[in-house]
Order: C-alpha cells, then structure tokens, then sequence
C-alpha cells in the first residue's frame, strides 16, 4: 500500500512538473484576528490587510488545541493530536511508520523545502521530513532553480512571552513608530471575562504592538518575493498557531484560544475556477489540521489514506467540514480532559473533569500580568459578572454557546430546554468522534506512556487493540464519571473492568461522587489490595480522600506513588495532595522527598506548591 502511495506521488510530480506552485507559510504564535482586515478598530496592520484584499480572508478557521505544540503536532502530520498521541504539552511521542509529516512526500515529489525554524511537534521527525530545518533554513538556498519550494517561517515575537516579559517585549516593538504604538486607555475590545484594569489593558496593548511587529515582518518576506521576481509563481498561507496568550484563551478551548487569522494569496495562475479570487471572504469551517492535506493538493499530490484532514483548495476538494474538533489535556503541570464540537453557530464543550477550576494553578501563565490581575479581583471579591463566571472553582459537566449571540461565550445554554435538541445532537457528535478518531486523552498519561513501549506507538494503542470494545467501555467510564452519585452502580462495575484506563475514570467517578458509602469503601480498600496499576491507586486513594474515609491509608499510597518509577504517575499523586489542602498535611515529608533528585520539573512545580501551601511560605519555583 505504501509503496503504491509513493508511485502515486512520482507519477503526479511528473504530470505537473512545469507548473507547480511554489508554497510560502508565513506562521505567527498567540494571536487571533486582531488584524484591520478582520474589523478590528485597533488593529494597525497594512501589509495583512494588503494580503487579504489580493488573496482569501478566511472568517472560520480553527486550531485544534489552545497551545502550541499539540496543534503543531496536528499541523504537520495531518491527524488529531489525540489520535497520534501528542495531545499532553511537552511530551514525545513514537509516530508509526504509517504517519509521516507532509513535507516528507513534498520533498519525494522534487519540492525544496525548509523550516525557519520551529518545529515543536512532540515527536521525532523523520530525517527526510525537510531538506533544512534551522534559524538559517530559506527558500532562497536551493541549489536547483527549476524545483519548487515549500517554505515555512514561524514569528516568535506575538508569543506569551512577549506579553508578560518586559524585555522581549521591548525588543520585539522596538522599531515601531510612534504612529503605531497603542495609547492602552482607548483600546475598544477588552473581553468581558477580564476586570478593566490598567495593568489588563496594558497587556491588551503589547498583544497589539506585537501583531503590528510581525506585520511588518510579513511584509519583509513579502519583499523578498517580489525582489527575486517570485511573487506571481508562490502561494503564501498565512496563520496563527492558536488564539491569544492570555488566560481562557491560550491553553483553552473557547473562539479566544482556538480561532485563528488564515489569509492565503493564489496567483492568478495557479487559481482554480471559484478559488483564490482577490477580496474574497470565505466562511467554510477550516481546521488547521487541513492545512497539510492542501499544500499537498496544491502541489498536485494525493494525501495519504490515513490523514484525517481535508484539501480545502485545490483542484480534488474534500468534502467540506460541518465541525471544527479541539481537544485540551495536560497543559504543563496540570490535567483537565475537555473536548468541543464547534460549527458556524454553535460550541458545545465535554468537560471531563469538572470538579476542577477553570484557573487551575500553573506556574507560566501564573506569571503573567492579566493573570495576577485576575487573582486579586476575585480575592477583593469585586469580580464583573462574566469574570466570576470563570473564577469557578469548579466547571459545569458541559457547556453550549451560541456564538451568534454570545461570541465571548459567556452564556452556557446547556441546561435552557429551548435548545435540547441542539444540544443533544453536539452531544453525540462528541461521542461519535470520541470514538471514530480512538481518542487516547481518555488513558491516563502514565498508562499511555506503558503501553506505547508494548505497541511500538501511541498511535497503535487503540489502532491495533484485540480489545475491539475498548474504546466504546472507555468513553462511556469517562463520561459517567461526571454524571453524579446516580452513576455510582455502573463505576463500581468499572472498577472490575479488565483494563485499567476504565478502572482509572471508575476510580475517579467515585471520587467525583464522593458519598462514603459502606459498599463503596469496601470496594476502593479491595483496589488497593490488589491492583497492579499505580495510576488507578492514585485515582482509588484520591477517591477515599473525597469520601473522607481511611485517610490515612489513602495518604500512605499516595505517598508511596511519588517514589513511583512512572514519572506521570507522580505527577497525578503530587497534583492529588495539592488537591487535598490540609488532609495533604500528613505526606509533607513525602512531597519535601519528592523535590530531590526530581527530573521532571513539573512534578516539581506541583510537590513545591503543595509544600509552600502547607507550611504557608512563597512559591518559588518557576
């Protein structure tokens, strides 16, 4: 089949040799269309807004995660972060030898193709995947002038760094003029989830001046196109990687973390009949996980079989999308399993942990200025109405937007019976994508890292499973996990089921339930008797925490999990005790043990918290 595939690849190079496209990515980080072209009335951006009225504004397109580096992951192999693996910020995954990132076929096809210069895609690539990969890599060094180029350059300066930090902030804006700098008292859309403070708008500020520095940066490369007379021969594509840097946008799920700039320029040449004509905006639902699948359509090339993106140009479309999917896990040091379902009108949104705050604590954002902010308001307690909605310190089991009327999602319609049918309907989308993409953010990480080493990749975990009935068993203990105590006889089934990702969410349900019920202690002691999985232990001890019942045998295993040789597995028990407050008192000395020698920083960022917080000291860790 791979070999076929690879056929298929040289016999379309050959057809279209003389006139393929050359392919120019222009990449920015932490933004979202705060552009003039998109209607922003702040927004100071002349060379997008020039790119928009000689190309495409798409008004609809998505990433699918809230950060960097899973949609990255998405970005460049064509597949769902949560399919392959790579869905928890900073970790590596092995890909299968089935998945491979799309410029690898480019490159088989004669294409040139560099990488300026992040990659950030949470696994190894392949050597093949570009021909340079650096901060020097530049279409301009090919050293065959009739092969086509795929060229991709990434903007660092919009990040969430520049924000927060005084000095990169400073040295990104520094050659803007005064004519474009921002006066932070008359920025006009401040979302009505921050408190209007003037520390809030300075951040909104720097977000703007960081967009107009990176404007300009594309009109550079525009430039150098039109300098080697390659303007009218090269596809540019425009596009963010996600959606603000500030808190419940980045790292979230929302339009604020997951809606994302995508312009793109077709020379006249290259357009196919209704594409690319100059002015046009188009409101089709785009992912960016399609973006890969394009370039290739573009180029003239079939897309692998297994990709689960879609050509939106081209001359073989896809079939056009009817929802954008996101997915948020582990962001750093912290879980929270939420899942959304999105088309033109309407989010609906599976939170899958929802005993947790909306603001859990996490050391990066924690630093920044807007999120400070956000803390001292609630603590005065004179919060506007829509920031205390999301100051919770729990969230609802599942939330409903419509995005016509509410386009800062504020208003969860979730429990209005006026749209019961609607959410019924994205309710089951949910689930039927849950399980058609094999959704591995369901195992617990610790479990996923074990049984990847036995399938060779995370990939095939689910893909290649015996146990055909897995994921449909899994998806259900997830969700019944938060459905309340009327779901406690199905957990307590799960805690005997024969896989241990389903005895994790059983584990956690009852926890989540929390009623110290005899037969349910009963059962939870008989775990801890005989499970052979540390992460279902921790869920179990967490479970008896909540029911607070046998405490302190529930304190004793966790103690003991973070001297576990499963680096996430100490993690989950270190993020439990932070979750105990006080009844976390009697595993000090075991999370003072759990700093030493400790390779994984995030482990330390949480047992450092949880110490700090028990003996009321400062939080130092960064």
């Amino acid at each position: 089949m791979k070999s076929i595939f690879i056929l298929m690849l040289c016999v379309s190079a050959t057809l279209h040799a003389n006139e393929r496209p050359n392919i120019l990515w222009l990449s920015a980080e932490d933004i979202n269309a705060h552009f003039g072209c998109y209607g922003d009335p702040n927004a100071i951006t002349p060379h997008l807004d020039q790119l928009a009225q000689e190309g495409v504004r798409y008004t609809n397109a998505f990433t699918a995660a809230g950060v960097c580096a899973p949609c990255r992951s998405t970005i460049i192999t064509g597949m769902y972060q949560t399919t392959i693996g790579t869905m928890h910020m900073r970790s590596s995954a092995i890909l299968p030898g089935s998945i491979k990132p799309f410029p690898f076929y480019l490159r088989k096809s004669g294409y040139y193709c560099t990488n300026n210069s992040k990659t950030d895609y949470q696994f190894q690539a392949p050597k093949e995947t570009w021909d340079v990969s650096s901060s020097k890599a530049h279409w301009k060094n090919s050293k065959d002038s009739k092969s086509p180029f795929f060229s991709v350059f990434n903007f660092t300066g919009c990040h969430e760094s520049g924000i927060a930090g005084e000095s990169k902030y400073k040295s990104v804006t520094k050659n803007l003029s005064s004519g474009e700098r921002q006066d932070p008292s008359k920025l006009k859309t401040l979302p009505p989830y921050y408190p209007d403070t003037p520390r809030v708008r300075e951040d909104w500020k720097r977000n703007y001046e960081l967009i107009t520095s990176m404007d300009a940066w594309v009109g550079s490369h525009i430039a150098a196109l039109k300098k080697a007379g390659l303007y009218e021969n090269t596809i540019i594509v425009y596009w963010s990687d996600h959606g603000v840097g500030l808190p419940r946008a980045k790292r979230w799920l929302y339009d604020s973390g997951t809606r994302i700039p995508l312009i793109v320029r077709i020379p006249k040449k290259f357009r196919n009949p209704g594409q690319g004509e100059p002015g046009t905006v188009d409101s089709q639902l785009v992912s960016s996980l399609d973006f890969g699948n394009t370039a290739l359509n573009l180029a003239g090339l079939p897309a692998p079989p297994i990709t689960q993106g879609r050509a939106f140009l081209g001359k073989n479309l896809s079939p056009p999308r009817d929802y954008i999917y996101g997915a948020r896990d582990r962001m750093d040091e912290r879980y929270d399993i939420i899942r959304s379902v999105r088309d033109k009108k309407y989010r609906y949104i599976r939170n899958y942990e929802p005993l947790k705050p909306y603001y859990q604590f996490m050391n990066t954002p924690e630093s920044g200025a807007t999120m400070k902010e956000l803390r001292r308001i609630a603590k005065e307690g004179n919060m506007p109405p829509a920031m205390k909605l999301f100051m919770a310190d729990r969230k609802p089991v599942e939330e409903f937007y419509d995005l016509q009327n509410d386009p800062h999602e504020i208003n969860n319609l979730a429990n209005d019976h006026k749209h019961k049918d609607q959410l019924e309907k994205f309710r089951k989308v949910h689930k039927e994508w849950i399980k058609e993409t094999r959704d591995l953010g369901l195992i617990p990480e610790p479990e996923m890292v074990l049984r990847e080493k036995k399938a060779g990749s995370r990939y095939d975990i689910l893909a290649k499973t015996e146990d055909n009935t897995l994921p449909e068993r899994l998806g259900r203990m997830a969700s019944l996990a938060s459905e309340g105590e009327q779901a406690l006889p199905e957990l307590l089934k799960g805690l005997k089921d024969k896989d241990a990702a389903v005895r994790f969410w059983a584990a956690t349900g009852i926890g989540n339930v929390g009623k110290p019920l005899k037969e349910v202690t009963t059962a939870c002691l008989g775990i801890l008797k005989k499970e052979g999985s540390t992460i279902v232990r921790i869920a179990v001890a967490r479970a008896l925490l909540r029911m607070q019942t046998e405490e302190k045998k529930a304190i004793t295993e966790l103690s003991k999990s973070l001297k576990s040789a499963e680096q996430w597995s100490r993690l989950h028990a270190a993020i439990v005790l932070d979750e105990a407050n006080e009844k976390a008192r009697p595993a000090l000395p075991a999370l003072k043990n759990a700093l030493k020698n400790q390779p994984n920083k995030y482990i330390v960022r949480v047992a450092n918290k949880a110490v700090n917080d028990l003996l009321g000291t400062a939080n130092t860790v960064k």
